[in-house]
């Protein structure tokens, strides 16, 4: 039984607002970093010019602060791959209930934690929270994926990706924009709660979109098929990755560490280096990084799409976040302007580079290949921001960070971005010498595509085509 075209756009509604508040939280602390940093008292306050030069917050040091992003990534890096098997065995619905439901319970005990400010329960319940939310919020994305190439495999499919990872980061840039006002008016517990409220908003989703998956799969005839369906994935399988593979994953990995480690201390290196910028100023361009990636998402799936050249984006990308790291280390051009560049960048990265994935490994794999790239990716994150937080220093910054110490934090960023460029450009070499693939136009050739994945699926089982990953996915 066919289905209403607007009942597939229901269902992508719904699967939109899952991220929505798991990335509203995940930066909640790069906006209210001062907070996180402050001093537990400030007995000798002084205003300066309007500003008080001592902030009451949770007392943490940056290394402590920059762990709280670490755990996630090293959660992340390590559950991407059972959370794999796990919607392979149990399927998507499963998925969704379970990956929702810790983001919720990580948030609530993340903001549980700051009632024990000064004490030493503080950081551990915080990092727990923090382990919870991240086995959710990476899986989560996985499954969103998932739901996503199912209704919308062969149709609208790049459209529909960019919208997804478009309405993930409009979570990001509300944060950045609401979340420093919110506190001056109701203080950093009752912020932190309302994220925590967010993440059930889409715990709420995660039932209806389940709800409309189940009927509409009923519906189509498909239900029982998908129910009976257990797909074995064997470790052996991590023998058929290609070289172009690995290189892909490392590119996507050094390109994450800048990106990543650089919005976790945008704000307060934007107040250190720059004179006249309050906190709140600060946190709204540090959030440009995700306001241009919310505008430009969609718009350049279709671009993709259209021209191929996912090699050349993927090195384009890197080449030119080189400058961005190096005039943020050594000269003082306005701080919007590299953070826009930034956010122009981020997009048309995570696009090409994620998108290129499903295109170097066989079919029988891509399940595995995606957990395995995102563990890379996130586990090289967590490294990066525990070295971010080494170079920054121990201290509890109720003052300003020395700018050497900023400066080598930016080297290290450039570092990365070297990694990246050479790991892209090598990608470019091999994959050229096995006939290009990354760099062909796919509006035709994904046709082709699709239609050879058919007629040979159809020879194995005919509900597997409904179940595989779809030819262009994105991970934000």
């Amino acid at each position: 039984m066919a289905l209403n075209e607007r009942y597939r756009f229901l269902v992508l509604f719904f699967n939109c607002l899952l991220s929505f508040g798991s990335y509203f939280c995940f930066d909640i602390p790069s906006v209210l970093q001062d907070q996180f940093q402050g001093n537990l008292t400030c007995p000798n306050a002084t205003v300066i010019n309007g500003t008080v030069d001592c902030v009451v917050g949770l007392g943490m040091t940056p290394q402590q602060y920059n762990l709280l992003y670490a755990i996630c990534a090293w959660t992340n890096a390590v559950v991407v791959i059972i959370a794999g098997f796990l919607i392979d065995k149990l399927g998507n619905r499963f998925g969704v209930f379970l990956f929702s439901f810790l983001c919720v319970s990580g948030s609530s005990l993340f903001a549980l934690g700051s009632h024990f400010r000064g004490t030493p329960y503080l950081l551990p319940l915080m990092l727990t929270g923090r382990f919870l939310f991240g086995s959710g919020n990476g899986s989560l994305s996985i499954v969103q994926n998932c739901i996503t190439a199912f209704w919308f495999k062969g149709k609208e499919l790049a459209f529909a990706f960019g919208l997804t990872l478009a309405f993930s980061r409009l979570g990001s840039v509300l944060n950045f924009f609401f979340t420093q006002r919110f506190e001056e008016r109701f203080g950093l517990q009752w912020t932190l709660w309302g994220g925590a409220f967010l993440c059930l908003l889409g715990f709420t989703s995660a039932i209806i979109v389940s709800t409309l998956d189940k009927v509409g799969t009923r519906q189509l005839g498909l239900d029982g098929a998908i129910q009976e369906e257990s797909r074995k994935v064997r470790i052996q399988d991590v023998k058929l990755l290609s070289l172009r593979y690995w290189l892909l994953v490392f590119t996507i990995m050094f390109f994450y560490n800048g990106i990543f480690s650089f919005v976790a201390d945008a704000s307060k290196f934007i107040q250190d280096k720059y004179n006249g910028y309050t906190h709140k100023e600060a946190a709204y361009i540090a959030g440009a990084v995700y306001d241009s990636s919310l505008v430009l998402s969609a718009g350049i799936g279709f671009l993709i799409d259209y021209v191929g050249l996912r090699g050349i984006f993927a090195m384009s990308c890197a080449i030119l976040a080189l400058p961005v790291f190096g005039l943020l280390a050594f000269t003082f051009v306005p701080p919007l302007v590299c953070t826009i560049w930034l956010g122009v960048i981020y997009p048309c990265a995570s696009v090409s580079m994620w998108s290129s994935l499903p295109l170097v490994v066989p079919q029988a794999t891509i399940g595995t290949a995606w957990g395995l790239a995102s563990s890379v990716h996130m586990f090289g994150v967590g490294v990066s921001n525990l070295v971010v937080g080494q170079i920054l220093g121990t201290k509890p910054s109720d003052a300003k960070i020395p700018l050497w110490r900023w400066q080598r934090m930016m080297i290290f960023m450039l570092a990365n971005t070297v990694g990246c460029i050479v790991t892209s450009a090598m990608l470019n070499i091999i994959d050229h010498r096995q006939g290009g693939t990354l760099n062909k136009r796919t509006t035709k050739a994904g046709q082709y595509e699709r239609e050879s994945d058919r007629e040979t699926l159809k020879e194995e089982s005919e509900d597997e085509g409904d179940e595989s990953l779809p030819s262009h996915s994105f991970n934000s």
